[in-house]
Order: structure tokens, then sequence, then C-alpha cells
């Protein structure tokens, strides 16, 4: 690590912050300061790569200046005064919880934005493609950053704007609807998110994140904690998504463009799940105490329904879109995600934090493999892509095969890499739940969780058994294997997959003294 004072570290988190939004005005003029291309619209694609490659710098030096001995302690803090009759302050900060997300944030969209300057999206102008983009990596970088509950609450509300145009606008088939279908759903779940939210703030007096976390819910009332806790939750829960508030998830993921779906799966979901840990856990903690039990089971019901859904989907002869199963696995995997915090304990909760960066990883890698076969064969119905692939994908291409392989016995869980680690500890923390909650009833659901592991497994191996194996004819049609600027967008997330299974202290060793503080009444 790398001794960085604290005002440096100050101004890299805010230029990490409000970065990507100043570069979202910029894409917007008539041409991109100091960048020429054989097009303007080759500029503005080159400038989304300069501005998402120096916020991924900037958050990686952050990282690296990050006192890795104190990993619960608020660090890189701004706390200005922004509304001082609501006592709003724009109140910035990092911990062990949050880091990761952020670095993960960076590195996903600066890896789409370089798979979309060789891959350019089909669509309206590049200039807005650039800007939308920009602007929901800026409000997803805030979100896991921000200490202060009603800027939580716009920057969480800042990505569906962006995100509803890239699939409105740059989506495949049914576009519009999912865009639609996927905006009522969350801006539905923000409205009664944001009235929890005031109800914590009128009744405590502060919005500021650490002095709520550090009381610990104690000048709340239990049946306030219940009310907040409710209503923010289901907000939270949209948006993670938590069965049976998901069924906006499968039809955005199918009609998205492929860097949409990476980031959609990648880093928003994170934003559901981060709030739960963030601020329910710590600031109504009876409330969501009470409230455990429910989560529990519907967390493992979206394991289960999200297994079988995948199964029908990879079944020979159905009508399966390989996106749409992704989409559905993700339901699944977030299930696991939100076990582990409904247990209230620190296996549980890393576990779950180590598992939403193992999802983003894996599951982004997932969707820019399915990008790029459909770019080749023009579909990602399993059916005819099995055709068009001879079901012999390792012939034909044997490193997009290969890769593909990969990604799905990591999604999996495959011991050695980064889906391992999460699921296990969910299940961990799920047989031994924190006191006051129903260890017979947690038994039960850690039992269901285990056999959704052996569901996974099961769609996951059948998919790659229909794509990639089999006898290769010999007219069988060339298919074009991984391009170079596909393997530049890939390896870092083989690369860091494989770190993290191998190497989980590594992500542990900064959730654990954060969650544990957390956990025990509050941060500093």
């Amino acid at each position: 690590m790398i001794d960085i004072n604290e005002s440096v570290m100050q101004f890299l988190l805010a230029l990490i912050v409000a970065g990507p939004l100043l570069g979202a005005v910029a894409a917007l003029l008539p041409a991109p300061p100091g960048l020429k291309g054989k097009s303007p619209e080759q500029a503005v694609l080159r400038h989304g790569v300069t501005v998402t490659g120096v916020i991924l710098i900037a958050a990686i030096v952050l990282a690296l200046g990050f006192d890795h001995d104190h990993p619960s302690k608020m660090q890189a803090t701004t706390d200005i005064s922004w509304i001082p009759a609501l006592d709003v302050r724009i109140h910035l900060g990092i911990d062990g919880i949050s880091l990761p997300l952020l670095v993960l944030t960076a590195l996903l969209t600066f890896l789409c934005a370089l798979y979309s300057y060789f891959k350019p999206p089909t669509g309206p102008s590049p200039k807005a493609f650039v800007a939308l983009v920009l602007v929901l990596e800026s409000g997803t970088l805030a979100t896991f950053a921000v200490l202060d509950l009603l800027l939580f609450f716009l920057a969480f509300e800042t990505v569906l704007i962006p995100m509803y145009f890239l699939i409105a606008r740059w989506g495949g088939e049914q576009r519009t609807q999912a865009a639609w279908k996927f905006i009522l759903y969350t801006l539905l779940g923000s409205v009664v998110m944001l009235l929890g939210l005031l109800l914590i703030g009128i009744k405590t007096g502060t919005f500021d994140m650490v002095a709520l976390a550090t009381d610990n819910g104690r000048s709340l009332t239990t049946s306030v904690q219940v009310t907040a806790v409710l209503a923010i939750g289901i907000g939270l829960a949209v948006k993670t998504p938590l069965w049976p508030l998901h069924s906006w998830l499968p039809d955005a993921h199918t009609a998205a463009p492929t860097v949409g779906s990476v980031l959609l799966a990648g880093v928003l979901l994170k934003m559901g799940t981060y709030g739960f840990v963030r601020i329910l856990l710590p600031i109504a903690p009876d409330g969501f105490r009470t409230f455990a039990p429910y989560l529990a089971a519907f967390a493992v019901v979206g394991i289960i329904y999200g297994s079988l859904a995948c199964l029908a989907l990879a079944k020979q002869g159905a009508k399966g879109d390989l996106k749409r199963l992704i989409a559905y696995s993700s339901v699944g995997h977030m299930g696991f995600v939100l076990l582990g915090i409904a247990t209230m304990t620190p296996t549980g909760v890393n576990g779950a934090l180590f598992a939403n960066i193992a999802h983003g990883l894996i599951t982004g890698l997932l969707f820019f493999l399915v990008g790029a076969l459909k770019d080749r064969t023009g579909t990602s119905d399993l059916d005819t892509l099995a055709q068009a692939t001879g079901a012999a994908l390792y012939g034909k291409a044997p490193r997009l095969g290969g890769l593909l392989a990969f990604a799905a016995v990591a999604s999996l869980g495959l011991p050695g890499l980064a889906g391992f680690w999460g699921e296990m500890l969910a299940l961990f923390g799920a047989f031994d739940p924190a006191v006051g909650l129903s260890r017979p009833a947690f038994l039960t659901f850690t039992a269901i969780a285990a056999f959704g592991t052996l569901l996974t497994a099961a769609y996951l191996l059948v998919v790659v058994r229909r794509v990639c194996m089999g006898t290769l004819p010999q007219d069988a049609p060339k298919l074009t294997d991984v391009r170079s600027y596909e393997f530049a967008a890939w390896t870092p997330l083989v690369v860091l997959t494989v770190v993290a299974g191998l190497w989980p202290k590594a992500l542990l060793g900064l959730t654990d003294p954060a969650v544990q503080q957390l956990l025990a009444g509050g941060t500093r």
C-alpha cells in the first residue's frame, strides 16, 4: 500500500463521484475536448474510454492509499453542509464495505466503454450513449460513497433515467416495454423507500448515516424501526431484486444491449443489497430482526425459483433465451446475498458482500460472452444458438467456448473460483443465525438454499453441453474466435475471478472488520 495524505484521498473520492458527471457534459459538446478520431462518433467513444479510465485509475489509487489496517474506519471523508434547514450534508466516505464496490463499478464501466469503442452500439447518437453511461457510473459510484440518507436516495435514483434510455434506445426486441417495466417497478419502490428514509430523518433529527449507525437504533422506537425497515426494504428489494419483485429483471436483461446488461447485473443490483447492509442493519436493527426470517424465506424461494426457471429455459426444445436465463440466474444468486444479510451474523454478511463482488465479476463476464455469441450468430436463443454452433463451440471457437465454460463453472460455485466463497459463507451464516432469530427456521432455509446450488450446477452444465460440446461437422461454417479487444475487456474479469477464489482474504480482510463494527453498533 502507499501513503497518501487525507486531503488527496478526499480529492480522489470527489473526483470519482463527480468526474463521470463532468465527462457526460463534455461528451455532449460539439467535440470532446482534446480528443480526435476518424469521425465524431469515434472521438466521443474514445472520450468515454478516457473518462472511465481516469476514474478507474483514481479508484485504484484510492484503494492503494486506503488504510488497510483500519478498514472499519471511514476514510477520505468530506462533510459539507448543503441544506441547513434539513441538516442535509454533502457527506462522502469509504470503508471496507464500500471500497470493493466502488472499484468494481469503476472497473466494469471502463471495460464496457472499452468494449463499446471497438464494438460501437447500433442505434442513435453515440454522444448520448456515452453521456448516459457516464451518468450511470456517477450515480452508482455516488450510491456507494455518500453518507447522507437523502443523498443516498438521490444517487440511487440517478441511475434510473440513463438505464431506461440505454434499454429503450439501444436495446433489442420489445425494448420499449422492458424499459417501461424497469422504470415503473423501480420508481414505485423508490417512492416507498423515500417515505422510510424521511421517517428515520424526522424521528432522529438527522440524515447522517454515520451518526445513525453509531446510535444503532436507540433513538427509534421498535414500531418506527419496523415501519422504516418495511418501507425502505421494499424499495431496496425491487432493485436487488428479491422474489417476487423480480419480474422486471428478465425483460430488462433480454432487451438491453450488451453493455447495459453488464452494468445492470454487475453494479446496479448491488445498490439494493448495499442499502440493506449500510442502512437497515445498523440504523434499525430491531426492525430488521423482525423481518429477517421473512427476508430469508423470500430469498430461498428466489434461489429455487430462479434455478427452476433456468432449468426450464435450458431444456432441449424450450424457447430459451440465453440472456434471459442468465437474468433468472441472478435472481438465484442474489437470493444467496439476501440470505446472508438476513442472518445478521458477521459470517453471513461477509458472505453476502463477497457474493456481491463475485456475482459482478462472473455475471458481467457471462453477459459479455453472450453478447459476443449474439454478435457472431445473430441470436441468443439457445436452440438457434446450438444449431448455429453445431453444439460444438469448443471446436469452432475454442477460446470463446473455453471462456463460456469457465464463466459457467465459476457461476455454479466451483471451489477455487470467486463464486464459491460468498455462497458458502452465506450458508454457514444461515446455519447459525444471530441471537433472537429462529435457528430451526434458518436451518430449513439452509437446506433449501443448499439444494438450490445443485439446481444451479444442473442448468449451467446443460447450457455448456448444448452450446459447447458436440461433434464438429467437417463442413461447419467458421466462427470468429475471441478478438483482441474482447480479450482486453474480459481478461481482468477472468483474472479477478481466479484471484478472489484462491485468495479470499484479500476481500474478506477488508469487509470483516467493518462488518463486525457495523453489527456491534455503528461505524466511525
